[in-house]
């Protein structure tokens, strides 16, 4: 998780197909678990979803072997946010939601202000637009309670991307949030956030006409970058600088 946070998507995928081979040579459930877990995480982050549904199956099989009551929740709500990104049939959110109080209920607290971030991004494929704004101002709040501020960059860029959407699109104050993503990102030396952060302050730009800006704030952070060329989010800010240099 720290090395996509720093910037190096290829070398965090390596070493999560490093442990999930170490957790199989050892036959130890809980390890095995718990790296499938992580691996789903680490494709959701690099916006591989299909090989996310995979692992996030893996991962429920197992726990409903074991018998988990924590892999399988957050099995379900992993795997729930991959289908809601595929398009599968129905709406995933809701048992997002249980799948969120059932691992309260197991008494975990660790990652709730990301696992919020993915419910609200739920909310927003299925067209909910004031459930997504209040639970994305939950995973804000549950960063600021617990001090858990791993993805807090993202969750400023979220408050934007919301900011945006119609009706009362609030474009000063999307603005500030990208800002401030960028700002937390920098901070935190998190090259994947702040690319994000970058992508989203960039489209914004130049949808005002400030296209120089755009690129001047974006080309920077991509051409920092050295592997995972064939990420979403890389290819993403490529095709963008193509767009703004054009």
């Amino acid at each position: 998780m720290a090395l996509w946070l720093l910037g190096y998507p290829d070398q965090a995928l390596g070493q999560q197909h490093a442990a999930h081979t170490l957790a199989q040579e050892v036959a130890h459930p809980p390890s095995l678990a718990f790296t499938r877990m992580l691996t789903t995480m680490a494709h959701l982050l690099r916006r591989e979803v299909h090989a996310a549904y995979a692992q996030a199956e893996a991962l429920l099989a197992l726990a409903t072997e074991q018998g988990v009551a924590f892999f399988l929740a957050l099995g379900s709500l992993l795997r729930g946010r991959a289908r809601t990104v595929l398009g599968q049939g129905g709406e995933h959110s809701g048992q997002m939601r249980q799948d969120l109080l059932a691992l309260r209920e197991t008494g975990a607290a660790l990652w709730e202000p990301y696992l919020l971030a993915l419910v609200a991004e739920a909310y927003a494929h299925e067209g909910q637009a004031e459930a997504g704004r209040a639970t994305l101002a939950e995973a804000l709040a549950a960063a600021q309670a617990t001090g858990e501020r791993w993805g807090e960059a993202e969750l400023y860029r979220l408050q934007g991307e919301w900011l945006l959407r119609p009706p009362g699109s609030d474009t000063p104050q999307a603005e500030t949030c990208f800002q401030q993503s960028l700002a937390v990102a920098r901070h935190q030396q998190a090259k994947s956030w702040e690319l994000r952060a970058a992508l989203s302050l960039s489209r914004l730009w130049q949808q005002q006409g400030k296209r120089l800006e755009a690129y001047e704030l974006l080309a920077p952070v991509y051409g920092w970058f050295t592997e995972g060329f064939d990420t979403a989010d890389l290819q993403e800010a490529k095709a963008l600088l193509e767009e703004l240099g054009s």
